[in-house]
C-alpha cells in the first residue's frame, strides 16, 4: 500500500486528490485484475491521466476504462 500511495503522488494537485481519495475509499473494492489495471493507469503521464479522468480523452487501453469509471464514481460519492 505504501508503494501505491507514493505512486499516487503526482505533479498535479487535482490528480493527487482524485487518486488518494480513490485509494482510501475505493481501491479495496477492486478485484485483482482491476488492481493491476489501476497500477497500469499510474504509469500514464499526468496530463493524459487527468484528461481521461475528466472524460476528455479515452484510454488507449480499453481494459483500464472500468477503473477510470470507478475513480470517477468514487470522486462523485465523496463530493
Amino acid at each position: 500500500m505504501k508503494r501505491l500511495r507514493w505512486q499516487c503522488r503526482r505533479g498535479m494537485l487535482e490528480l493527487d486528490t482524485l487518486l488518494h481519495g480513490f485509494l482510501a475509499n475505493g481501491y479495496e473494492q477492486l478485484n485483482t485484475q482491476q488492481r493491476d489495471r489501476f497500477q497500469q493507469l499510474l504509469s500514464y503521464p499526468d496530463q493524459a491521466l487527468f484528461e481521461m479522468l475528466m472524460g476528455r480523452m479515452q484510454a488507449t487501453d480499453a481494459k483500464v476504462q472500468d477503473v477510470i469509471h470507478a475513480i470517477r464514481y468514487s470522486a462523485r460519492v465523496r463530493a
